[in-house]
């Protein structure tokens, strides 16, 4: 094993220890098992409690923001996860090199390993979460819902039997009924959950969820429940120390989710009255002490939204969730803070009483992906950052410029969070805070989320699990539209002319004027909008005072003044608008109120191929390439060069950030495959060609004739 490289950070604000009102635990050195925001979140505590913070980092995150915040961060691996976040001797490993007496494990990775935790207890270091016993009887879905079945806590009709095969479960299945729910026993954060409709469809989902919760868990263990209709997702966040006491921090509403995964959550649920509320926090109350529960935790419960009253335990995430910033600002207590307490031997000195759920708190996750696309994961390099600040606002990030978004983990890059006396000022405050958010370099869901914000049933707090599927067909997303394209045209033009000034050459000869005898001849710029598609501009004149062209369009006066190095405003037709831009090779970002466009400024030659490649195809057409619609790692070839293929049939499948997305031929024909399994590929990669089969065609033709 390679032996860690431990790095001296120096930190960029000075460590102010702060006083706390009980005991300071006898941690000195807490080592994070994480990256990412969480990592962040948690160093962000550790220092205001005076406690030395080591990170951990893989290759791939030499450079990252938890890395730098730490007071030493220990090189782990490569940049898989199995080699880095995921090694239990290299973690064990720095963690004894760096002194650190306990591990916060954050959220994924080794966080509800009980392998770990049992790793950690044999070398004498403290596991900051609940004990072995614990993560053993609620880490399993099916272990956890027999469990607490018996603590009356109410529980989900279906077929949760460990060891059950496809065939026991499709036999059992009959006794469940259509809509069912598949998910991994062992699986969590909505990861390889699949709907199934109808009982033809059952097979062949089993194999996909077999296949995923064994490459995301290592277990492919599945259970079925009964899919309840309109349901929402109500959590409750618990707290239990080591001397018997448990209490409940309130419920979080997390009803808006995409393909089970959490969008935008809140605290507390508007569906909940008092009396309900106080119901199903025993019952959250009740699942922990059944298990001897310690730490912070959250149980979580599907609601009926026709009948709030009846709620069904689904299962319990042992350890700190995603979401848990709105119950901090709903309640004012730092739940990292009492986990190291609480794993310090500290005993709660808050009781259910004194527990005030206060305003209201809302957040929103930032991914990497591209909701025009399907929400695919995607990749790029940060080159201009800018992240929301104000009153009542909370950012937990990663992101810094110049840092690298691969395809190794998880696409979720930051979470904004807005505080507000009531619900629909929070959404406003939230919704505001958004639209600040400036990423560019990297493709964000940022104008999804204000989207679903300014959504009537979201804002009225109508919600349910399947309310996000229904409101997507409906969604525009703002495209390339003239005055962006004039923006994007008109900054190119300023550089050119820019960059030939600060050259130092003749300005009469070298500076690209598009001077000439008679009129000036205006400069064109082709611009793509996507991987097929480009629209031409035209500039005329200097770009503060200029006359554009886009496509076949009439020229509109049009000028642009630079605000700062990121920065333009830019007047198109009499509207103004400011952009933030940056640029990276050929490639150029646009981004404005929550809103982010990737453009290509695409050179003579890529245009002659690009027009030599049309010329034979028939005009609306579908094209033969089958391109990777995300960058990612080839996983699986389902067809080999050579074969005979039909539309729809599935090429191959790329995987990224833990989705694997499948590639089908859009036409009928040989299939020339470019691409094998373990290649890494990039975003609108050909990976694959289809050419009309020639035999076919004539057998076709001769049956016509015939």
């Amino acid at each position: 094993m390679t032996e860690p490289q431990i790095t001296p950070i120096t930190p960029t604000t000075p460590i102010t220890p702060i006083t706390p009102t009980t005991p300071i635990t006898p941690f000195d050195t807490v080592l994070v098992a994480n990256r990412g925001e969480i990592a962040c979140r948690i160093i962000r505590t550790l220092r205001e409690r005076g406690i030395r913070s080591i990170a951990v980092y893989s290759d791939a995150d030499r450079n990252a923001r938890h890395v730098s915040l730490a007071d030493a961060a220990v090189r782990l691996g490569g940049p898989a996860p199995a080699d880095s976040y995921l090694n239990v001797e290299a973690v064990l490993d720095a963690a004894a090199k760096t002194g650190a007496q306990a591990i916060h494990p954050g959220y994924g990775f080794l966080s509800e390993n009980q392998s770990f935790a049992q790793s950690c207890a044999d070398a004498g270091i403290v596991f900051i979460g609940p004990s072995v016993h614990a993560l053993n009887m609620m880490g399993d879905k099916i272990r956890s819902k027999n469990h607490v079945a018996g603590y009356g806590v109410p529980t989900i009709p279906g077929v949760a039997l460990p060891g059950l095969s496809n065939e026991q479960l499709i036999e059992a299945a009959g006794n469940v009924g259509y809509p069912m729910l598949i998910k991994p026993s062992a699986g969590g954060g909505g990861k390889g959950m699949h709907v199934v409709e109808r009982e033809e469809d059952l097979a062949a989902t089993l194999e996909t969820a077999r296949r995923v919760a064994q490459s995301a868990f290592g277990d492919d263990t599945l259970l079925i429940e009964r899919l309840i209709a309109t349901p929402r997702h109500i959590e409750v966040q618990v707290l239990a120390d080591n001397h018997g006491a448990v209490i409940h921090l309130g419920e979080r509403e997390c009803s808006l989710q995409r393909r089970h995964q959490k969008v935008i959550e809140e605290a507390p649920s508007p569906l909940l009255d008092a009396t309900t509320r106080a119901s199903i926090g025993e019952a959250a109350c009740a699942a922990s002490r059944s298990v001897g529960y310690s730490g912070a935790g959250t149980v979580e419960f599907l609601v009926s939204d026709a009948a709030p009253g009846e709620f069904f335990f689904m299962e319990m995430n042992t350890r700190l969730q995603v979401e848990h910033p709105v119950t901090e600002m709903v309640t004012g207590i730092d739940l990292v803070d009492w986990q190291v307490r609480i794993a310090a031997g500290e005993p709660l000195t808050i009781e259910q009483s004194d527990v005030r759920l206060t305003g209201h708190a809302v957040e929103a996750r930032v991914y990497a992906e591209n909701p025009e696309r399907g929400f695919l994961p995607t990749t790029g390099t940060v080159l201009s950052l800018r992240e929301a600040t104000g009153t009542g606002v909370r950012v937990d990030s990663s992101l810094t410029e110049g840092l690298e978004i691969a395809s190794h983990y998880d696409p979720m890059l930051a979470k904004v969070i807005a505080w507000a006396p009531t619900r629909l000022e929070a959404l406003t405050r939230l919704d505001r805070a958004l639209g600040d958010t400036v990423v560019l370099g990297v493709h964000t869901n940022t104008e999804y989320l204000r989207l679903l914000l300014q959504d009537e049933a979201v804002r009225a707090g109508h919600l349910d699990t399947g309310l996000i599927e229904r409101r997507l067909p409906t969604l525009i997303f703002r495209g390339a539209d003239d005055h962006l394209l004039a923006a994007a045209a008109l900054y190119l033009r300023e550089r050119a002319l820019r960059d030939s000034s600060d050259a130092g050459a003749n300005p009469v000869w070298a500076r690209p004027t598009g001077w000439r005898l008679g009129e000036a001849r205006a400069i064109r710029y082709c611009l793509g909008v996507s991987a097929t598609d480009s629209v031409v501009v035209s500039v005329s004149g200097e770009p503060g005072r200029a006359s554009v062209t886009v496509g076949d369009g009439a020229p509109v006066a049009a000028g642009l003044s630079t605000l700062s190095d990121s920065a333009v405003s830019v007047d198109y037709g009499g509207i103004t608008r400011v952009y933030e831009v940056a640029q990276r090779g050929p490639e150029l970002f646009l981004g404005a109120d929550g809103f982010s466009m990737t453009l290509r400024h695409r050179s003579r030659a890529e245009q002659l191929a690009e027009h030599l490649l049309s010329r034979d195809r028939v005009p609306g057409a579908v094209s033969p390439d089958v391109r990777s619609p995300m960058p990612g790692t080839v996983v699986a070839v389902n067809a080999g060069s050579g074969d005979l293929v039909a539309a729809g049939q599935t090429i191959l499948v790329v995987e990224a950030m833990k989705m694997e997305h499948k590639l089908v031929a859009q036409t009928e024909g040989r299939v020339t495959v470019t691409v094998k399994t373990g290649d890494l590929v990039k975003l609108d990669q050909i990976v694959a060609t289809i050419t009309p089969d020639q035999a076919a065609e004539q057998s076709s033709d001769k049956g016509v004739t015939e």
